[in-house]
């Protein structure tokens, strides 16, 4: 399995989002599962990569040249992939992946966590999307997607295609385990029984 972590390049404030970051890489080298992830060196990626490679996960990063030349990728990961711009970035990093999770970051990391997730809504893959839900850095959002829901915006199914734990090894069983409901337009298209 190849799971996609988006994440901040930034460490944040709190010391348990380093440590966190780097249980995921832990957990994953005990399941096997590679490393997709934006190829950075800096912030909560550059500790990811850092664990994943020292605990022999195989890294795959994927990055735009105008951030290749600022030289913020990683010089140790597996594989670097260099892409003309964050969308090319964002569509391979898509079609390498098994899986997605986002942990703690920035607009950048919710901006393509919420793309992977959109992208499951309607079809376009049935891959898992998951948060790890670190210090509970994203309960204020969890709160406001069941705002989106009680608003109309969105149907429950939707919201509980997300995985969303504080422990590690949790999330990652429910993503292996992750069953995808019907598509929202093709949902739409089924009948209502009589």
């Amino acid at each position: 399995m190849r799971i996609a972590v988006f994440c901040g390049s930034n460490h944040g404030v709190s010391p348990e989002f380093m440590e966190e970051t780097k249980a995921l890489a832990r957990e994953m080298a005990k399941r096997n599962a590679d490393l997709v992830y934006g190829g950075g060196k800096v912030g909560l990626m550059g500790t990811l990569a850092d664990e994943a490679i020292s605990s022999a996960v195989h890294v795959i990063g994927v990055m735009p040249q105008s951030l290749v030349d600022y030289e913020l990728a990683h010089p140790d990961i597996d594989e670097l992939i260099i892409v003309s711009d964050m969308h090319s970035r964002k569509a391979l990093m898509a079609e390498h992946a098994d899986a997605f999770i986002a942990l703690p970051g920035g607009t950048g990391t919710l901006e393509e966590i919420f793309e992977a997730w959109t992208w499951a809504q309607l079809g376009l893959h049935s891959k898992p999307c998951g948060f790890l839900n670190i210090n509970g850095y994203f309960d204020e959002l969890l709160i406001f997607f069941e705002k989106i829901i009680a608003s109309g915006f969105m149907k429950e199914e939707y919201a509980s295609m997300l995985t969303v734990s504080d422990n590690v090894g949790d999330l990652l069983d429910n993503i292996v385990s992750y069953t995808p409901p019907v598509p929202k337009w093709q949902q739409a298209c089924i009948p209502e029984s009589i």
